[in-house]
């Protein structure tokens, strides 16, 4: 019997499509543009190593795309994703013109998110603080809190209203795959941010958010209980209205040379300290 290699059983597996108006085609191109889940409840992802995350963290594929002159990428990956999935080859200018980079690395999936609630994170709040993300409009910084929450073990991140979409391609890239593994609940379905608010204090959950100048110093507030870290927008940070509701404010100290951190790194460096303070005995 002829032994077929793994170039040759890649190949097998791949359908050639020729037009655009391929269904999973067009789903891929439309999640991507509209930088939210398809109708199905998937997910689209683009990149080599973004689609490996996604092996890695145990995620369900849809369909696989690959492009004709990246098809070498067929034989490395394939054989990690299931023989079930839809695995597709397109031309370039068809693979092209449905992702949003501009140097497409050859590979793109629709991939099925795990589903959180609001209940997932309260019981994980012993493990670290959850982060509450109102207005946030760069991708970069989501992404890079998503990473840090993960590295520094938060219990997971709820996403409020104005925030940019925690489904668009800049912030899974950013996001390092954090976003595949990362507890996230959209305040949205939950009915917003106000809806949620009186939650947290039936289960005494402690409501901070950050400043540059004004607050607490960080190192001196109390970070080991369950606590709701509130970050707002780069440029005018939470609502007023907001503010009000919260219990502490906390400043990040030594700031004096600048005006403020971006919503990132303040985000990470409470984070950081939450954990410095578990550590403790």
């Amino acid at each position: 019997m002829t032994r077929v290699s793994e170039t040759q059983a890649s190949s097998y597996r791949l359908r050639r499509i020729e037009g655009r108006h391929n269904a999973l085609v067009k789903e891929l191109r439309q999640a991507f543009a509209h930088a939210e889940q398809t109708d199905s409840g998937d997910c689209a992802i683009e990149g080599v190593r973004i689609v490996e995350e996604a092996i890695r963290s145990g995620l369900r594929f849809r369909a696989v795309f690959f492009k004709e002159s990246a098809q070498n990428l067929a034989e490395r990956l394939l054989p990690q994703i299931g023989a079930h999935v839809e695995t597709l080859l397109l031309p370039d200018k068809i693979f092209d013109g449905a992702v949003p980079s501009e140097t497409p690395q050859g590979i793109a999936a629709l991939v099925r998110l795990r589903e959180f609630s609001l209940d997932d994170i309260m019981w994980r709040l012993q493990l670290g603080p959850m982060i509450v993300i109102v207005g946030l409009q760069d991708p970069g910084n989501l992404g890079t809190i998503l990473r840090s929450a993960e590295a520094l073990g938060s219990a997971g991140v709820v996403v409020g209203e104005g925030t940019v979409s925690p489904f668009n391609s800049k912030v899974i890239r950013a996001s390092a795959g954090s976003l595949f593994r990362m507890p996230l609940v959209s305040s949205k379905v939950l009915g917003g941010i106000d809806a949620i608010l009186p939650k947290f204090r039936e289960q005494s959950v402690r409501l901070i958010a950050t400043s540059s100048h004004k607050g607490t110093p960080l190192d001196q507030a109390q970070l080991t209980g369950p606590t709701a870290v509130f970050i707002g927008s780069e440029g005018s940070g939470l609502p007023k209205a907001l503010m009000a509701q919260l219990d502490e404010i906390v400043a990040i100290p030594h700031m004096e040379q600048v005006e403020s951190l971006n919503a990132g790194v303040a985000g990470s460096i409470v984070l950081y300290e939450s954990a410095r303070q578990r550590r403790q005995p």
